[in-house]
């Protein structure tokens, strides 16, 4: 376990990152609202407070009028005009989780109709069935498809929401509605979703964004566990490929940890701590055929991930909370709704 200075530390490396305008960028140079939105998160955890209000005016500035993003801006330029929805929902994460380890209204207050209209575009592309497809490209056209993982993350967001607008007393119901829609077709429609399945997030996300917890999410996990895990090393970003990486390795951390799976959650993070430089940032990934960092990066959503992780194991700020305090509730479970729904069976010997 790392301790709170070399947390703060990994904090400082995305602080370090920070572009002047105030957006947090990937090692190729581009911006996008979800993983800044997760920069933000891990550097409030470390009470940099200066760079965090310059990431949020970042955010209120690049809002465009329908509540969306571009999904990659370079600058002020948006390089992809399209608006993803789980972009737009992570606006309400990263605002709840301020204000959780803040406790600062007044910001919260004055952020607030930014996150409005971010999660009203976001409601605006669920689909009768209760998934949110993926997109409103640069023309105003929906996608036809939506994402599991997006999707997964958009719950939470949801959900984000909802608490925001209770504390606020500024209720949304429409916001709870289209959150327990949206949990029951992650937990029991999967083919509501594009096939993502090589790619772990698909297989850990609906846990971690609270859509499937408890017995069922066990199983879940259960189901491809040796499939992605690589002991020692990490898990791997695809089933299909020799390379782990931190953030999804720290993702899943979060999702035990959310389960109350504290001693595989600590074994997970340790595991990764291989990827740490000694500036404290962290190295993306490692292709461990061939022993080597893979691409070859250190970037700031991986050190987020690390920091949000390590919150959460060790309780180092008042948002340490945010992924285990989230759920779906009982609307998310098949066997209570009695629909038609696609079952998997259960796992023998879940933990």
């Amino acid at each position: 376990m790392i301790s709170r200075a070399e947390v703060v530390r990994t904090a400082e490396s995305i602080a370090a990152i920070q572009q002047d305008d105030g957006g947090v960028p990937w090692p190729e140079g581009h911006v996008d609202a979800w993983n800044h939105v997760e920069c933000l998160m891990a550097m409030s955890v470390a009470g940099l407070t200066e760079p965090v209000r310059r990431g949020y005016a970042w955010l209120a500035r690049h809002q465009r009028p329908d509540g969306s993003w571009p999904m990659k801006l370079v600058g002020d330029v948006p390089t992809e005009p399209g608006g993803e929805s789980n972009h737009a929902a992570y606006a309400a994460v990263g605002l709840w989780h301020h204000h959780l380890v803040t406790g600062d209204r007044g910001f919260t207050e004055e952020s607030w109709p930014m996150v409005k209209a971010a999660l009203d575009y976001v409601s605006g592309l669920q689909t009768e069935r209760g998934e949110v497809v993926w997109e409103r490209d640069a023309h105003g056209r929906a996608a036809t498809y939506a994402l599991l993982t997006g999707c997964s993350s958009i719950h939470h967001g949801l959900r984000c929401g909802v608490l925001l607008a209770e504390r606020l007393k500024d209720p949304q119901p429409h916001w709870e509605l289209a959150a327990d829609r949206l949990a029951h077709v992650l937990a029991a429609h999967p083919e509501a979703f594009a096939d993502k399945s090589r790619f772990s997030m698909d297989w850990y996300y609906p846990v971690l964004g609270g859509a499937v917890r408890g017995r069922r999410a066990y199983e879940l996990l259960e189901r491809e566990w040796a499939t992605f895990v690589v002991p020692g090393l990490g898990i791997r970003c695809v089933s299909d490929e020799p390379w782990v990486t931190g953030a999804e390795t720290c993702e899943l951390v979060l999702a035990l940890d959310a389960l109350g799976d504290g001693e595989r959650a600590r074994a997970l993070f340790a595991d990764v701590q291989h990827l740490r430089h000694a500036d404290g940032s962290y190295w993306t990934g490692w292709q461990f055929a061939n022993r080597r960092h893979f691409p070859h990066e250190r970037s700031g959503y991986t050190a987020a991930a690390v920091v949000l992780a390590a919150d959460a194991l060790l309780g180092l700020s008042p948002g340490s909370g945010l992924f285990r305090d989230i759920e779906g509730g009982s609307v998310s479970d098949p066997e209570v709704c009695g629909c038609a729904a696609v079952r998997v069976p259960p796992v023998e010997d879940s933990p």
